[in-house]
């Protein structure tokens, strides 16, 4: 079966292979918006640490199956270009020195999102 992919985001190996694995995750998945196979995209590769990312990725596939369509408490996926971060969302990210703002423009690393 195939895989659907996100808005912005692409599915990444680690998520593809436990999604593969669990007909049921599986399912679910493919019935999500693009927009929030996007979100748990993001939800999922946004983390610093490679435990917590395995830990989300198996979030995710018990999550789906337990009928949630979004990541729980998540502020939202910061790389879509078509919506514009909410001043709450800029906030929190800055607090988290998550990520930075130059010249009034996020900048998440090096590149300009």
């Amino acid at each position: 079966m195939q895989i659907a992919t996100g808005t912005v985001h692409t599915v990444p190996p680690d998520l593809k292979k436990a999604l593969a694995a669990d007909p049921g995750a599986l399912e679910k998945w493919n019935s999500l918006t693009p927009l929030a196979r996007n979100e748990w995209i993001c939800w999922t590769t946004f983390v610093k640490k490679a435990q917590t990312r395995e830990e989300h990725v198996d979030r995710v596939c018990s999550e789906l199956k337990d009928g949630m369509r979004r990541p729980c408490c998540w502020l939202g996926c910061i790389h879509r270009p078509d919506k514009p971060l909410s001043p709450s969302v800029k906030y929190v990210l800055s607090r988290k020195n998550m990520v930075k703002w130059r010249h009034g423009e996020l900048v998440h690393g090096r590149k300009k999102v």
